[in-house]
């Protein structure tokens, strides 16, 4: 039995498909340039982290003298939890503005 191709479904699916990769692309290249700045709670910890989790910056502020190696240890691991947060934070907040008006694969 012989199959009927329904050209115009076909023609439609292509076009979502260039759409979705056309969407893809810019929000990859979102995620790459999209920086957030993060610090640990005492301030001692800067780091600049882009929405792929990259960490692109690291930057102590004030003195490191008399401070323990615990402590500092402390104010690097918060600003590197931070930083994955933000990361996550600023991945989300791209998504939804890329992909928020496209319909699911379930919707029209």
């Amino acid at each position: 039995m012989a199959r009927e191709i329904d050209e115009s479904w076909v023609e439609e699916a292509i076009a979502r498909y260039r759409q979705i990769e056309s969407l893809r692309d810019a929000f990859d290249k979102a995620v790459r340039a999209c920086e957030v700045t993060v610090r640990s709670p005492d301030g001692l910890v800067e780091m600049v982290v882009t929405a792929d989790g990259e960490v692109t910056d690291v930057r102590l502020h004030g003195s490191l003298h008399g401070r323990t190696n615990k402590d500092v240890a402390a104010s690097v691991k918060a600003a590197v939890t931070a930083a994955g947060d933000a990361a996550r934070w600023a991945r989300e907040k791209l998504r939804a503005e890329t992909y928020g008006d496209y319909p699911g694969l379930g919707e029209p």
